[in-house]
């Protein structure tokens, strides 16, 4: 993949996910793809348990919980997103950090959150 692609992907995901274009978002991913978010107690395995569990992202979140500014980060096959957030109890807000890795299709094969740990869980 061209630098930068793998980039426009991710921005394609944040927008389909502000959207709530929640099939065009899990159509990015590969369909053996893994995700993992803090507070879920495992890792999801698969496109198809991905997709479901996007019907419930607001369980997933911070109460509250909004973007304000992201920046991309992009070597060889993957992307680190940086993003500065805010919620309902972290108004004046945080970053936190997300690995995307692609495979040689451009579809994304992994997406998986860093984040301060205490500070997530005192998000909810």
């Amino acid at each position: 993949m061209t630098i930068n692609m793998n980039s426009d992907t991710v921005k394609t995901a944040w927008a389909h996910l502000g959207a709530g274009e929640f099939d065009a978002l899990a159509g990015l991913y590969a369909e053996e793809m893994t995700f993992a978010l803090p507070g879920q107690a495992d890792e999801l395995h698969g496109r198809s348990a991905f997709r479901s569990a996007l019907d419930q992202i607001s369980d997933a979140l911070p109460p509250g919980f909004d973007v304000k500014d992201l920046r991309y980060f992009e070597a060889d096959g993957e992307v680190v997103n940086i993003v500065e957030w805010t919620s309902k109890s972290i108004p004046d807000g945080t970053q936190s950090a997300i690995l995307w890795k692609f495979d040689s299709d451009g579809k994304i094969t992994e997406e998986r959150w860093f984040v301060d740990t205490e500070q997530w869980k005192a998000a909810f």
